[in-house]
């Protein structure tokens, strides 16, 4: 709980192999991810016959074997008859393409159909040239640049299983009835692309994937694939967008920490919090930087070796935000990488 509104009605999440009853036929689980923000969390809706699943985790043995003992266990031998995937995030999207070939239907939106499909099928044994051009250009670290150049990088097939030909796409504005609920689709925007939530017209359940997060705002990352990226933008568009449906007693369910209340509240501080990291930033540029030393004023902690990649990511998206905007200029140093500056 905080003194802000922000409220957390179940204090512990799920253990592994169990799930938390959140509402009528809404359950919670939680799979684990390799990483600093170690886990993801999933849900189920009981359909009566079967359950919908919204997102799956990554494809790995354990994450199978967690699912099996859901299976048996909470679900209750009922076969999962409908996975959704919020967007194409591998800790998202994973095991979906596993669910598939067990019978289920697969519904997604289509951006994240297409981006889950071609990173599935783009394999690198090395980085390419253009990713390394990207890199330095950020501002990159010389000696990451050299580690990264002598190792395999990862693969989104490393995480994911293949995803099927057909699907059934989610589209902004409609309705889709899971769990003996009638929920409104909308469309997030910014961590990913067409990120799907979803709006219960019968209850308070909201289901907000990594676009309506508690406590910590999901990466806004800019990537080599779309180098000259706003995704900030995005992001602080799609929150002005969602504000008007939000309601206090709301009970939101994201892809990532505890379930919470008080969304209006946090949509105020994900919007704020970006405007005041922008803030920092441009006070930051009065000096030339590249990306890759805009790290302070963005984060204000130190940046690991473990989170080195997800910051340079989103150094990136604020400096594109800023000179989309015409409040920096740029230029590139002698090492290639482009140095940003207050104009």
């Amino acid at each position: 709980m905080t003194a802000h509104g922000i409220r957390y009605p179940f204090a512990d999440p799920p253990a592994e192999g169990e799930a938390t009853v959140l509402a009528d036929g809404a359950l919670w689980m939680r799979l684990p991810l390799p990483m600093a923000l170690d886990h993801v969390n999933v849900y189920a809706l009981d359909d009566g016959d079967g359950w919908t699943i919204i997102d799956t985790g990554f494809a790995s043995k354990r994450s199978r074997a967690i699912w099996n003992a859901l299976l048996d266990g909470p679900l209750a031998g009922k076969p999962v008859q409908r996975v959704i995937v919020t967007h194409h995030h591998p800790d998202h999207v994973g095991l979906a393409g596993w669910f598939i070939t067990n019978g289920a239907q697969l519904h997604m939106p289509r951006t994240g159909w297409l981006m889950a499909r071609m990173l599935t099928l783009d394999v690198q044994p090395t980085y390419p040239p253009e990713t390394m051009a990207f890199y330095r250009r950020a501002g990159m670290d010389s000696t990451v640049v050299k580690s990264r150049q002598a190792e395999r990088p990862f693969n989104f097939a490393d995480c994911v299983v293949p995803l099927p030909l057909g699907y059934t796409r989610l589209v902004d504005g409609g309705t889709i009835t899971m769990g003996g609920r009638v929920w409104d689709v909308r469309m997030g925007n910014g961590h990913a692309p067409e990120h799907a939530t979803f709006w219960s017209r019968d209850d308070n359940l909201v289901i907000g994937g990594d676009q309506l997060l508690p406590s910590i705002s999901p990466n806004l990352g800019v990537y080599p694939t779309e180098p000259e990226a706003d995704p900030v933008a995005d992001w602080l568009a799609a929150c002005e967008t969602l504000r008007p449906f939000a309601r206090n007693d709301q009970l939101v369910l994201g892809g990532h920490k505890l379930p919470f209340t008080g969304l209006p509240l946090r949509l105020t501080q994900m919007i704020e919090n970006h405007h005041s990291a922008l803030a920092r930033l441009i006070a930051f540029l009065a000096t030339p930087h590249t990306a890759g030393q805009c790290f302070p004023p963005l984060f204000k902690r130190s940046i690991g070796p473990g989170e080195y990649g997800l910051a340079l990511v989103e150094a990136v998206a604020h400096v594109n935000h800023l000179y989309q905007a015409g409040q920096v200029s740029r230029h590139l140093n002698d090492d290639g990488a482009w140095v940003y500056q207050a104009t």
